[in-house]
């Protein structure tokens, strides 16, 4: 296996906590709560009567639970440049975060219909992922949404133990590969709705990893 990097935000000056096990502690408190509020947000939207729009107050929403507690910034978009250890991709300035998180929001729901749940999984956690919109926990917020989005356009809650968000941080370097490789093919066509080809493989061959979980505890496998 490769070796697990760890791409982050280079903020630390609006963290609250800087004792490692404290913020291991809130960490491991605040997944907890957001894989319940996830959970409750996709049952929510299973079925005909509650037509789904990704809107930026989820992203908002999903931020805040992942770093309360942690960062002052929590559930804010970043008034600043920011940097990503780890990562040659620069995000965009502060002042256009609000703009383009709009602008992935509007086109997922413009193809919402016509484009597949993996395609729209994977096309809401690179951009995500790109933009940064956020001081701290942007992955922990793009893998979020991209569950949502994944699981609300297929109308289905998946069952398994292994979910992808949870794969992905077991092995990072996938995700983090396929990333970059969106990065690249925007950075040369412009065009978001072509990049993320290696992240739906990515993403769908971890979703199968999910999938055989249930079956196995099925069948007792």
């Amino acid at each position: 296996m490769a070796e697990n990097r760890v791409r982050h935000s280079e903020a630390q000056a609006a963290s609250l906590i800087t004792d490692a096990d404290e913020i291991a502690r809130r960490e491991s408190e605040n997944a907890l709560r957001q894989a319940e509020h996830i959970r409750e947000v996709i049952l929510s939207y299973i079925g005909p009567e509650r037509p789904f729009r990704l809107r930026p107050s989820m992203f908002l929403t999903l931020n805040r639970i992942a770093v309360e507690g942690l960062n002052i910034y929590a559930g804010n978009w970043r008034p600043a440049g920011v940097s990503i250890q780890g990562s040659k991709h620069t995000p965009p300035d502060g002042f256009r975060v609000p703009e383009l998180v709009e602008e992935i929001c509007d086109y997922v729901n413009l193809v919402w219909e016509s484009s597949t749940p993996v395609h729209l999984a994977a096309l809401t956690m690179w951009r995500i992922n790109w933009i940064h919109p956020f001081v701290d926990g942007n992955g922990r917020t793009a893998r979020a949404v991209a569950h949502i989005v994944l699981s609300i356009r297929a109308q289905t809650y998946f069952p398994g133990e292994y979910t992808i968000p949870e794969q992905i941080i077991l092995n990072r370097e996938p995700y983090y590969l396929a990333l970059e490789a969106a990065d690249k093919a925007y950075e040369a066509s412009g065009f978001m709705g072509s990049v993320v080809i290696d992240l739906e493989k990515l993403i769908s061959g971890m979703l199968a990893v999910q999938l055989k979980s249930a079956f196995d505890n099925a069948t007792g496998q």
